[in-house]
């Protein structure tokens, strides 16, 4: 209860974008997640989980009750850490670490962003607690340290290679006690896909169709494309028809209605092309990744650290392709006040960017000034020997090094991927440079 109304007041700070736009900031694929329940419809390239749990908060009334959610419990995860690393937490500690979050970094573009992306820093810091502080939480803390974390690795499949990061960063300090509570939730989050991928596709894997997003990386890099054309005609392959047309932009090759993924060789549109070249894109991957296994680690290396290099908020605040795939679902599955909302906001009128474009400049300065900052944090937990603040620190950083992989090494170098996850930097400096306090027996704070 102590902690209800700082947690509380930091959830408003972290969210005020959303306060600012007169709505919850929304993307393209904000549509897709809400018709897995409004539809329903199982789509082919997301997890049937964010969709799910959006509902579990809207129920058809407003999106402003998950994104309520989204704030909190990030604020909450915010409040918790601190109190572990000092030993108890302060309400004024708390709302200058929500300020700095909300006023210098990206984080608040996320929190108040509806998609799996405000998962990406909270999976860092469960996993963080439940394997270097797992024994300064409670037994109730620790079990929602577990259940949101698993449910985060399960919303968005570049959480899984994420969070096997983390848990690998436990073995490598053969902390084994720490690797199986950082591994429970990921152990969770893999059933949990595999339960709903075997239910709704009727195969039990990770992602039925994944393959196709890894070809349209690797094509996009150079491998895969002159696996096509090495193999091509005698493959009998369907992109050998297109093999003069590779290599192509990623994210045109997945969407774009022209691309060889959507529209046949004799101009007939293909309904689901991705999931249906999904079974190719298989073997094409594999060949590549035999025939050009060095080529491939490179432009891996390579579009991870422009990942690292790329973080900003203007690919989530503008209104492209809202009108198509997001305000049909707001307008069959919400009241009609809701749409007006929507429709009202300066995002949906194409004026956030320009609102909110003097903040740009603010965030690569402050990552750049926040990294002599986390080296003195570090600096001072080691002389101390504190091994959690350090384990915390390990874990931003292979956190953030990992998300740049998932995401710009596999998948695109976009800058939402990167700022999602990138405020931890500055947010985590802070709170490891905060002084310590004194420490309740860990018999009284499980109680």
């Amino acid at each position: 209860m102590r902690a209800a109304l700082p947690v509380l007041a930091g959830a408003v700070l972290l969210a005020w974008p959303a306060l600012l736009n007169g709505y919850p900031l929304v993307f393209s694929d904000t549509g897709g997640f809400l018709h897995q329940t409004l539809g329903p419809l199982m789509l082919w390239d997301k997890s049937w989980v964010y969709g799910p749990l959006l509902h579990l908060f809207h129920w058809r009334v407003t999106l402003w009750l998950p994104l309520a959610a989204q704030a909190v419990v990030v604020s909450h995860l915010l409040w918790l850490v601190q109190r572990v690393v000092r030993g108890s937490a302060t309400p004024g500690a708390h709302m200058l670490a929500c300020a700095v979050a909300a006023a210098l970094t990206t984080a608040p573009f996320t929190v108040a962003l509806l998609m799996p992306d405000v998962f990406a820093a909270p999976v860092v810091l469960a996993l963080a607690l439940l394997g270097f502080a797992w024994d300064r939480l409670s037994r109730g803390e620790a079990a929602w340290q577990v259940g949101l974390s698993a449910v985060g690795i399960a919303a968005h499949l570049s959480h899984v290679p994420l969070a096997l990061a983390l848990v690998l960063l436990q073995l490598l300090g053969l902390r084994w006690r720490g690797a199986l509570l950082a591994g429970a939730p990921l152990a969770l989050a893999v059933a949990l896909l595999l339960a709903t991928n075997a239910a709704g596709h009727g195969r039990a894997a990770l992602s039925p169709h994944g393959a196709t997003f890894l070809l349209a990386r690797l094509q996009a890099d150079g491998p895969a494309a002159e696996v096509i054309r090495a193999r091509c005609p005698a493959a009998g392959w369907y992109l050998c028809a297109f093999a003069d047309r590779l290599p192509m932009d990623a994210n045109d090759f997945l969407w774009d209605a022209a691309s060889p993924v959507n529209l046949a060789p004799d101009g007939t549109p293909r309904f689901l092309g991705g999931a249906l070249l999904s079974a190719e894109a298989g073997e094409i991957v594999a060949e590549t990744l035999r025939a050009h296994p060095i080529a491939v680690v490179r432009a891996v290396l390579h579009n991870t650290v422009m990942q690292l290099l790329t973080a900003g908020i203007g690919d989530t605040l503008g209104p492209e392709n809202l009108a198509a795939a997001l305000r049909p679902r707001i307008a069959e599955g919400f009241p009609a006040r809701e749409a007006a909302a929507f429709d009202a906001a300066l995002q949906a009128r194409g004026e956030l960017r320009t609102a909110v474009a003097p903040l740009a400049p603010i965030y690569p300065a402050v990552l750049l000034a926040a990294l002599p900052l986390l080296a003195l944090a570090g600096w001072r937990a080691w002389r101390a020997r504190d091994a959690v603040r350090l384990g915390l620190l390990a874990a931003i950083l292979v956190g953030v090094v990992a998300n740049a992989a998932a995401t710009g090494g596999l998948s695109g170098v976009f800058p939402r991927y990167q700022a999602r996850i990138a405020w931890l930097l500055p947010v985590g400096a802070l709170l490891l440079l905060l002084p310590r306090r004194a420490v309740a027996p860990v018999r009284d704070a499980r109680r």
